[in-house]
C-alpha cells in the first residue's frame, strides 16, 4: 500500500501578530481560485518556484506559532520564504497615521501585514487577466484556465491545482483564452510577459523604481498592473493601484464621507509616500464602506475595446 509522502515543516514565531489568513487573503483570485485552499487545516498555496512545484500549508497553533508543511521539489524554497510572505519584510518606518479610520484600523488589526510572495508572474498572469472586467467575470476566465491548462499540486489536499508555468502560458491556443473570456489583447499580453518570465523574477531582488520600470517596459502592463503584481510579489507598501475602477471612490468614502476620482486619491495620499498603498489598505479596512446604488452590474456581451485599467 503506497502511502502520501511526508511533508517538510518550518516553524515560525514572528514576535508579533500575524492575521495569517488576511496577510495571505490577497493571493486567492476569486472564491474559486484553484491555487488556493482554505479549510480547517490551515491555508494551502500551490506554487510553481525556482526549484519546482510545491504546495504550502499555514496554519496557527493554539500558543501562536505559525507552522509550515510543503510537498513537492519546491518545498524547501517555499518553508525558507514563510517569513517574507508573511510579512517579516514588512517595514513600517516613517508611516504616520493622518487620518482617523487609518489609525483605527492599524490599532484594530494589529496582525495585518503586508507579505513577499517573491514569485513574479504568479501575480502577474492574474492581474493581466484582471484589466479592465469585473471581477467575476476574470475570476471565472483564471479558474477555467487553470482547471484545463494547469496540473494537480503535490501534495494531500485534492483540488489544489497549479497554475501553468510559463512555457504553458504561452503555448495555450488564442481560442482558448477567448473561450475562457480573456480577449487577444490581454491573452497577447500574458503570453509576452510569460516569454520574459526569467528577467521578470529577477524584479525581486531588484530596487523597487527599477522592478516597477522592468516591469512598465512589457507592453500591456500599465500602473494599475504593476501596483498588483508589487504588492504582492514585492512586498511595495507603496504601490496603490490607481486606476482601479472602485479603490479612489472606496477609499474617498472611508476617509472623506465622498467619492474621489484617481487625482483626487493621488492627492489625499500624497502625504503617506512610502506607504501609499498600506494607508489604502488601511482607510478601506477603518472606515466606513461606500454606500451601494443602483442596480447589479451585469457582465457584458461584447467588451469595449478600451481599457479601463492596466
Amino acid at each position: 500500500m503506497s502511502t502520501a509522502p511526508l511533508p517538510r515543516t518550518r516553524r515560525y514565531r514572528p514576535g508579533h501578530p500575524v492575521s495569517v489568513g488576511a496577510v495571505l487573503g490577497v493571493y486567492r483570485h476569486g472564491g474559486g481560485d484553484p491555487t488556493f485552499r482554505r479549510d480547517d487545516a490551515g491555508v494551502w498555496l500551490g506554487r510553481h518556484t525556482p526549484e519546482g512545484a510545491g504546495t504550502l500549508l499555514v496554519r496557527v497553533e493554539p500558543g501562536g506559532d505559525i507552522v509550515g508543511e510543503a510537498w513537492g521539489p519546491g518545498a524547501g524554497w517555499l518553508l525558507d520564504g514563510l517569513p517574507a510572505l508573511l510579512g517579516a519584510d514588512d517595514d513600517w518606518t516613517g508611516f504616520v497615521a493622518h487620518h482617523r479610520p487609518v489609525a483605527d484600523a492599524r490599532r484594530a488589526f494589529p496582525g495585518w501585514r503586508m507579505g513577499r510572495s517573491r514569485l513574479v508572474l504568479d501575480s502577474l498572469v492574474p492581474a493581466v487577466i484582471e484589466q479592465k472586467v469585473t471581477g467575476k467575470e476574470a475570476f471565472a476566465a483564471y479558474r477555467r484556465l487553470v482547471w484545463t491548462f494547469g496540473e494537480p499540486a503535490p501534495g494531500p489536499r485534492e483540488s489544489l491545482r497549479l497554475a501553468p508555468t510559463a512555457a504553458g502560458w504561452r503555448g495555450i491556443p488564442s481560442w482558448e483564452y477567448l473561450a475562457a473570456g480573456v480577449t487577444p489583447q490581454r491573452s497577447a499580453t500574458v503570453i509576452r510577459c510569460a516569454q520574459v518570465a526569467g528577467r521578470l523574477e529577477d524584479c525581486v531582488g531588484m530596487p523597487l523604481p527599477a522592478a516597477h520600470a522592468r516591469l512598465r517596459a512589457i507592453p500591456g502592463v500599465g500602473e494599475w498592473t504593476v501596483a498588483e503584481v508589487a504588492q504582492r510579489a514585492l512586498g511595495d507598501p507603496d504601490a496603490p493601484s490607481f486606476g482601479d475602477y472602485h479603490l479612489a471612490k472606496e477609499v474617498g468614502w472611508a476617509l472623506l464621507g465622498h467619492d474621489l476620482d484617481d487625482d483626487g486619491l493621488r492627492e489625499i495620499l500624497q502625504p503617506y509616500a512610502g506607504h501609499r498603498h498600506r494607508a489604502a489598505a488601511l482607510a478601506l479596512m477603518g472606515g466606513p464602506a461606500r454606500p451601494r446604488r443602483g442596480p447589479r452590474f451585469t457582465l457584458p456581451t461584447h467588451l469595449p475595446s478600451g481599457n479601463r485599467r492596466r
